[in-house]
């Protein structure tokens, strides 16, 4: 029975260690095959960095404003009688408007006229008489004070029909009629906005270490959203006083608007141009990796895997960002001429890993893009 028994335990142990050493073998092989496995080659596209020239500018938000805009108002109150323009009408200074109801100035008018011309004749018996000695130089004096009386209160009605025909200051686009034929102004009341477009000032900020870049003169280059036609002006203003709460200072420049595309109000990107271009490497915005330690990109070179193999795969390259022109970005430091740079797909990618090349289809690599559908 004892024999039995040990026989049985020995057949168990030979049968686990059996079991155990076919075990091992499958778990060397497998951790031997798990490090020899190489991930599938990540598709990308890629550029060569090369060296351009790159302008010296300062970029800012501006917003276009009238060199003359005003609401053109009623001076005195009165009844609509006449309405001589168009909205969205373009107009030279000194045409008319609206006219408001004269009609009782009128009469006065006739009335003064009627009264300037008795007191004229008046006056000219009185001057005759003064003349001959027969008249007094007291009544001559009263009888001139009344032709001048006369005289000024004919100007006064004049001048309140004059006020009532209401015409352009100066030329310029009207923009949307606010009044109607027969409507009653109150003094004040608006009529129409008059915009002078041509030219036009843009005003922008800039931080207050570029001050004394800000020279008068400078060329500035302006783009509308949805719009890719540039306008050039120049510098006209520099504000005397920096904001204290944003510690920026105003800057005005002057834009001669011949299109006539800039509209006072109008959202803009100003561009000035700081000085000489300078040599930089450039690459689509799209090749960034952006991360709180640092930007860097991913350069395509020849590596060696632990085996020795060559293959084609990424470095990890921290570079120094410099400013942004359409789809491109200055590299300052950090990359060099003739490296091929991963434009697309690098947010997959880590150092070290294999990369396959598909340049069929890139992203934008534009100083000027063109956007469609705009």
């Amino acid at each position: 029975m004892t024999k039995r028994m040990f026989l049985m335990i020995v057949a168990i142990a030979v049968f686990l260690t059996a079991i155990g050493a076919v075990k091992y073998g499958q778990i060397k092989k497998g951790a031997a095959q798990h490090a020899s496995f190489q991930p599938p080659p990540e598709a990308v596209t890629t550029v060569v960095a090369k060296a351009e020239q790159w302008p010296a500018t300062l970029s800012a938000i501006g917003t276009v404003a009238a060199v003359r805009g005003v609401t053109v108002a009623a001076d005195l109150p009165g009844i609509v009688e006449k309405i001589a323009f168009e909205s969205g009408q373009a107009v030279r200074q000194g045409d008319l408007l609206v006219r408001l109801d004269t009609k009782q100035e009128m009469a006065q008018l006739a009335a003064a006229q009627a009264q300037l011309e008795l007191s004229r004749l008046n006056l000219e018996r009185m001057q005759k008489l003064v003349n001959d000695q027969i008249g007094a130089q007291a009544d001559l004096d009263r009888t001139t004070a009344e032709y001048q009386a006369a005289d000024g209160r004919v100007r006064e009605i004049v001048a309140t029909i004059d006020r009532k025909t209401i015409t352009a200051p100066f030329s310029g686009v009207l923009g949307i009629r606010q009044v109607n034929l027969g409507e009653y102004l109150a003094g004040g009341s608006p009529v129409v906005p008059l915009q002078s477009l041509q030219p036009v000032y843009v005003n922008f900020s800039v931080p207050q270490q570029e001050i004394a870049q800000m020279t008068v003169g400078g060329e500035v280059r302006v783009t509308s959203s949805g719009s890719t036609a540039v306008s050039t002006g120049k510098v006209t203003a520099v504000d005397s006083v920096v904001d204290p709460a944003t510690r920026n200072i105003a800057v005005q420049a002057t834009f001669a608007n011949s299109d006539g595309k800039l509209h006072p109000g109008m959202f803009v990107e100003t561009s000035m141009v700081l000085g000489r271009a300078s040599e930089a490497i450039t690459i689509p915005a799209s090749s960034i990796n952006h991360a709180p330690y640092g930007d860097s990109v991913y350069v395509v070179a020849d590596l060696k895997d632990p085996q020795g193999k060559t293959y084609k795969g990424v470095r990890q390259q921290f570079v120094k960002v410099g400013g942004g022109r359409g789809d491109q970005v200055a590299i300052l430091s950090g990359l060099k001429p003739g490296e091929e740079v991963v434009t697309s797909g690098v947010f997959k990618l880590r150092n070290g890993a294999a990369v396959q090349v598909n340049n069929q289809m890139q992203p934008g690599n534009d100083a000027a893009p063109k956007p469609e559908n705009s």
